[in-house]
Formats: structure tokens, C-alpha cells, sequence
């Protein structure tokens, strides 16, 4: 393995820390300030969008598509250590158009979207003229099984015809949000993991009705994780992504670089929250000395930093197993950083917080929506408890074969 990220992401990097230190830590008290007064989580604060210009301005656009038609050209590894700065800040990936979930929908629509798709869907998604959102997650079902899902795609004729209920549809309450793409059951009689198709769903169709939008830990960014019901939604046969049957596979090559992408970030969100750490416990002083002089929280530095690391060497063999041998060959390795990422951010998150007493409670620093960020992450794009399950399934099977 070879973690040399060469002069390219470099340069990236140096730029990239200046764009975070210059702009984007100095907008997150404006970013707050203008959503706060606007009293509405549908609100787009204004300071984002000079930030876009900032980032566009500098180059640092759409660095998450390894695709040279539409992004940077960086692969996996090339990525990691950009994906981790923007994860400092809960701007920066927005900032950069290198946020969930039009990062996934874009890289299916570079994949299996048809011309006529990607210049009506995908242009305006890399030019961050709109949002858009996946719909794949049911209430009525455990959807971290897929195979689980309800929601019907009839073709009728030239048009297909969708009903059923989807909810945490993150961006989806957004004004800005234009389309969907729906992950819904087409030929119920069929194999299981052939049974369910995607199809591209513009915002403003007759009978897609967005019910509400779900806090999650009592914070809500902007456009929320929306539920919606789907009564007789219906789309032209064009609009289908990729062919009939093929929306299991599709979804497994979008989540495979989404959830390497989430743990990049978990890891700098982790840096973040040690940084706010350190410097806390630099600074207080209790029963006559600096906090940072007590065991039990040089313990909890040490064991940060410990962990971080440990992860981080886990993300970057992930990023370029990925990039050598492929998302299939990496699989083990994506269930595990997509287990132990996320863990990692939030222990590290957890101690922060307590080392700040009543004010790491508070939004002053910002620890609270971290950790509610992290948390979440352990449930977003497959539970641990599944990814765990794929890792012994894939390790025992090694012994079954070996005793064959």
C-alpha cells in the first residue's frame, strides 16, 4: 500500500486549508445567525452561496468525481485527505458541491444516466443551479434490508406510475430540491434482488406530497429529512435510470463511494471536535490545576488520537483497495470503516463534550450537531449491526471453503 498522495493533492490540500481557515470557520457564526432570524429550515442562508463562489473561485469544485467529464479526476485515495478537511465544518461539503446526497446522485447519473438525463439532471447538479434527493428509505419496512422495499413503479404504457411512502429523503423539503430518484419495486414476481428499479422524479409532479421533515436529535439542516407520500405519481418511461431491474445494483455502486466519502468526514469531524478538546483543556483550571494536567483526561487525549489514527489508516487502505481492485474487493473493508468511523467520531465527540462541561451541551461550540452528525452516521447507509454481519459472513466463508 502506498499512501504517497503526490504533488497534486498537495496543492489541493494547501488550498483547501486556506479555504477552510479563510471563509469557511469564519462563515459557520453567519451561517447560524441567518438561519436563526429566517425561523425556517427551509431556509437558504446567503452566505452559503458566496461561499460556492469562493470555492469555485479557487478550484475547489466537485472534487469528489473521479469522472474527468464532470469533476476533479481524483480517485479514492486522492480524495481521502480532502473529504477528511471538509469534514471539519458542516459548510464545506456543501460549499464545494461535495455534499450528500447529490454526490451519490451525481455519480449514478454520470454512470447510468442517459444523455438526455444527465444534460437535463446532472448539468444543473454540478453547476449547483439545484438539489436533489434519494428516496429509498420506507417507514413500514427494515429498508436496511433493500429487498425489503414496498413502494411500486408500474409501467403504464409509455409512463410509469408511483405509490407508496418514503421518509428521511434528506434535502427533500428544500425549495431548491428539484427531483428525486425513487427506488420503488417493478416486477414483484421477479428475484430478489431484481425486483426494483430507479426511476427520476421532478419535485413538482402531481401526487408527490412531502408530508414533513424529521429533526434528527432536535436539529434539522436545510430541507430536512423529508417524508412523502406517493399517490399516482406518474413519470415517462424515460426517466427510468439504467435499466428495469437493475435498482439493487445501482444503489450498491452509489452507497459503496457515499460511504467511504461519510467516513472520510466522521474522521475530520473527529479532528475538529479534538482540536476544541485540547485547547479547552489548555485553558481550565480545576481543584488547582489545568484540566489538561488531570490522568483521566490525558487518558481521553490519548485514546483519541489512538483511535483516530487507527481509523484513518483503515479509511486510507479502504480508498485504495477501492481504487486497485475495485468496490467488490473492498467490500470487507467498507463495512468496517463504515462501522468503526463513525464509532470513532463519536467517542472522541462524546469526551469533548464532557470536557467542556455544561458548555459542550450548548451550540456555542458546535459539539452537540457533531455529535448528532456521528450518531446518526451509525444508522445512515446501513446500521453497524448489517455491516458487521456482512464482515463475518465474507470471513467465515473463507473457512467454509477452506474445509470443503
Amino acid at each position: 500500500m502506498d499512501f504517497d498522495f503526490g504533488p497534486k493533492v498537495e496543492e489541493y490540500r494547501a488550498r483547501l486549508t486556506d479555504f477552510m481557515e479563510s471563509a469557511v470557520f469564519p462563515a459557520e457564526k453567519t451561517y447560524r445567525e441567518q438561519t436563526r432570524e429566517a425561523h425556517s429550515t427551509t431556509f437558504h442562508p446567503p452566505v452559503m452561496e458566496d461561499l460556492k463562489k469562493e470555492a469555485r473561485s479557487r478550484g475547489l469544485w466537485n472534487l469528489f468525481l473521479p469522472d474527468t467529464r464532470f469533476g476533479a479526476g481524483l480517485n479514492n485515495l486522492e480524495y481521502a485527505p480532502l473529504a477528511e478537511i471538509t469534514g471539519r465544518s458542516f459548510l464545506a461539503p456543501e460549499a464545494m458541491n461535495c455534499a450528500a446526497p447529490d454526490t451519490g446522485n451525481m455519480e449514478i447519473l454520470a454512470e447510468f444516466g442517459s444523455p438526455e438525463q444527465q444534460e437535463r439532471w446532472l448539468k444543473p447538479l454540478l453547476e449547483a443551479e439545484i438539489r436533489s434527493a434519494f428516496a429509498m428509505t420506507e417507514p413500514e419496512v427494515a429498508s436496511s434490508d433493500a429487498t425489503n422495499i414496498r413502494t411500486s413503479i408500474i409501467r403504464e404504457g409509455d409512463q410509469y406510475v408511483i405509490n407508496g411512502r418514503k421518509w428521511f429523503t434528506s434535502g427533500a423539503g428544500s425549495p431548491r430540491c428539484k427531483f428525486l430518484i425513487v427506488m420503488g419495486v417493478t416486477n414483484p414476481d421477479g428475484d430478489a434482488y431484481k425486483r426494483q428499479s430507479m426511476v427520476l422524479v421532478p419535485m413538482d409532479s402531481p401526487g408527490l406530497d412531502v408530508k414533513r421533515t424529521l429533526p434528527v436529535f432536535g436539529f434539522e439542516h436545510e430541507g430536512g429529512h423529508a417524508e412523502i407520500i406517493f399517490t399516482d405519481v406518474r413519470v415517462p418511461v424515460e426517466n427510468l435510470l439504467g435499466e428495469e431491474g437493475s435498482g439493487f445494483s445501482i444503489a450498491q455502486a452509489r452507497l459503496g463511494p457515499g460511504r467511504i466519502h461519510h467516513c472520510m468526514r466522521a474522521i475530520g469531524m473527529a479532528e475538529r471536535a479534538y482540536d476544541l478538546m485540547c485547547t479547552r483543556v489548555l485553558t481550565r483550571k480545576a481543584f488547582g490545576k489545568e484540566l489538561a494536567r488531570q490522568g483521566v483526561i490525558q487518558d481521553w487525549i490519548a485514546e483519541s488520537r489512538i483511535r483516530i489514527e487507527q481509523a484513518r489508516l483503515l479509511v486510507l487502505k479502504t480508498a485504495w483497495l477501492m481504487d486497485t481492485v475495485g468496490k467488490e474487493g473492498a467490500k470487507v473493508e467498507i463495512s468496517a470503516i463504515k462501522v468503526v468511523a463513525p464509532n470513532v467520531a463519536q467517542w472522541v465527540i462524546d469526551h469533548a463534550i464532557q470536557a467542556f462541561g455544561a458548555a459542550g451541551v450548548t451550540e456555542d461550540f458546535g459539539l452537540p450537531e457533531m455529535f448528532a452528525g456521528a450518531r446518526s452516521l451509525r444508522i445512515a447507509d446501513g446500521p453497524d449491526e448489517v455491516h458487521k454481519m456482512v464482515i463475518a459472513r465474507r470471513e467465515l466463508a473463507r473457512y467454509i471453503k477452506a474445509g470443503s
